[in-house]
């Protein structure tokens, strides 16, 4: 359906242009939102508790009881343990599942 008239073009301008005006004040809601939650995941995830070197065997431990048979062996968590750093290894203790481990720094 085509608009013939200069007044159906016109109303249709109008409507179009404020479809777009709602459109850009749920995107400034929806933005205003969103950067509150994600300052507070990341502080949030960033306060683990830093765990020493000395806990490593606690850490592999850990990391097997959440990943069971996909955990790497030992020997390769040892290394890796020992070369993380001590809030990399708190933040792989605080994690509770798989993906949580993936997102540490170990």
């Amino acid at each position: 359906m085509k608009p013939t008239t200069l007044k159906q073009i016109s109303l249709k301008q109008i409507a179009l242009k404020q479809n777009n005006n709602l459109v850009n004040k749920a995107m400034n809601i929806v933005s205003f939102l969103a950067l509150p939650l994600v300052i507070i995941t990341l502080v949030s995830c960033s306060k683990a508790t830093p765990v020493p070197k000395s806990e490593c065997k606690a850490v592999i431990s850990h990391v097997k009881s959440i990943l069971k048979d996909k955990a790497p062996s030992r020997a390769e968590m040892l290394k890796q343990c020992n070369g993380a750093s001590d809030e990399a290894r708190g933040c792989v203790m605080a994690a509770n599942k798989p993906m949580k481990i993936l997102q540490c720094d170990f």
